[in-house]
């Protein structure tokens, strides 16, 4: 075996993302709040950034002299000149004190404010266990299931259970344990199934409790079905009883641990407001009141300048002051591109706007780019994860953005559009023969919307829309669609 040793050339296309270009692509896909934590993050890991106060505005007295407005000059970080650094760091240093203690007053205000934790499910079981008289064999092992129960108030299998006691325990132990918990409220829960969970809400106070009884142990399947003609002349059920209890049926809880779910609300906080002029037109205005104004302060420009410190200091400061700029410029070029993308938007949607989502108009993320001049995946990152506030509501960036179709005029059709006109459709028909798939094909056919039948399918699926099958109300000698 011969080994041996060559130089070869060859070329070859490779990118190579610089770290600068990674960050500025991280700061563009960030939605308004966490672009504040980021900056905050970066406020606390480098100490050449700084904070600017933001400077509420006041209407100016009447008697007050008038003042000449002029545009702060732009920061040159090469030739940065500082003039008695000492005295305005001291400043800098007693307004960030004071903000700091303002920060922590308007925290102690929100927390006084928060609202007191509620009652979780396993507090309010543990508290009717304690009113019952348990087998002192068996308590340990009914409080152990109460701690292993799903969100939805469900338990696991016996399998499941037996692996989370890490002990041998008989299926009879489990039952009897098993029994005491569905002896609690809320009605439903211990269930190890829907149908279980359905039938121990059932109660001799439950209106048709056994017509359900027998329609939920025996007749499951078909129920899901819709086979009512089926449960009918299997059970001697008249049709009307059938649907009185299909009546209770819908009111009964599938999910009994839902009341307890500590659920928080998540605010919504627009990127992006859209609004009108006096003069019809639409303005685009960046929400900025939760980002952070932040700059480099000009005292370690001085010091790097002026080369002040031993080596290594300033090559840490040289390095700071790199990664601040960056971030300063990432963050201009945030606005920037976001602006940009938007007033494409606005541009292409200007209909939608106007007048509602029936004129919303087909448009795919690379129309926005060759608007913009920039790469498809730009846009991608820009309209991830944001909202835009309208005279037509909030919406997610990305809503703007939809496929369609072309009717045989050669007009395009938005899919927003045909959903919109599926849920009309249906909306409209009769309950006693619901249409079929191809049926709502034909029908949007006829309203300009030429769609595949799998699209509608889909659409549906989509929309959770049941079938036709599903859909219907059964009534005495109806025949259905044919």
């Amino acid at each position: 075996m011969r080994l041996d040793t060559s130089q070869q050339l060859r070329m070859q296309q490779k990118l190579i993302l610089a770290p600068r270009m990674i960050q500025s692509m991280e700061i563009l896909q960030l939605p308004v709040l966490e672009l504040q934590e980021r900056i905050q993050q970066e406020l606390q890991e480098n100490p050449v950034l700084e904070m600017a106060e933001k400077v509420k505005e006041e209407a100016p007295a009447a008697e007050a002299p008038a003042v000449e407005e002029r545009p702060e000059p732009e920061v040159d970080y090469a030739e940065a000149e500082y003039d008695n650094w000492e005295k305005n760091y001291t400043e800098r240093t007693n307004r960030s004190q004071n903000g700091l203690d303002d920060d922590n007053e308007r925290k102690h205000d929100v927390m006084q404010n928060m609202p007191s934790r509620g009652i979780s499910l396993q507090e309010h079981l543990i508290e009717q266990l304690n009113l019952m008289e348990i087998p002192s064999a068996l308590e340990p092992l009914v409080r152990h299931l109460v701690t292993n129960l799903k969100d939805n108030g469900y338990l696991p299998s016996h399998d499941e259970l037996r692996a989370t006691l890490g002990q041998p325990v008989s299926d009879e132990d489990l039952d009897a344990a098993v029994s005491f918990i569905q002896r609690l409220e809320p009605s439903g829960i211990g269930a190890r199934s829907l149908k279980e969970c359905l039938l121990l809400q059932l109660t001799p106070d439950t209106p048709h409790a056994d017509v359900l009884r027998v329609l939920i142990a025996q007749h499951w399947d078909d129920l899901e079905h819709n086979r009512i003609p089926v449960i009918q002349r299997r059970t001697g059920f008249d049709l009307a009883t059938i649907q009185d209890a299909l009546e209770t049926l819908r009111h009964l809880n599938t999910r009994p641990a839902a009341a307890f779910k500590d659920e928080q609300a998540h605010y919504i906080v627009p990127d992006i407001i859209i609004d009108k002029d006096e003069n019809g037109e639409y303005v685009i205005k960046l929400v900025d009141d939760y980002v952070p104004n932040v700059y480099i302060s000009r005292m370690y420009l001085q010091r790097l300048k002026n080369k002040q410190g031993d080596a290594k200091e300033r090559e840490f400061l040289k390095q700071k002051i790199q990664s601040a700029q960056w971030l300063v410029e990432a963050i201009q070029q945030r606005r920037a591109t976001l602006e940009k993308v938007t007033r494409a938007i606005v541009r292409h949607q200007k209909a939608f706007l106007d007048h509602g989502p029936e004129y919303f108009t087909p448009l795919k993320m690379q129309q926005i780019a060759d608007d913009v001049g920039v790469h498809v995946t730009t846009v991608s990152r820009a309209v991830d994860d944001k909202w835009v506030q309208t005279p037509r509501g909030l919406f997610p960036l990305k809503r703007f953005f939809g496929g369609g179709t072309t009717t045989a005029t050669g007009e395009e059709v938005a899919y927003e559009q045909i959903k919109r006109k599926l849920l009309e459709i249906i909306d409209r028909e009769d309950k006693s023969n619901p249409y079929s798939d191809d049926d709502l094909v034909n029908q949007l056919s006829a309203a300009g919307c030429p769609v595949a039948r799998r699209t509608v399918t889909k659409y549906r699926k989509l929309l959770k829309i049941p079938s036709s099958r599903q859909r219907r109300q059964w009534t005495n000698g109806v025949q259905p669609h044919p």
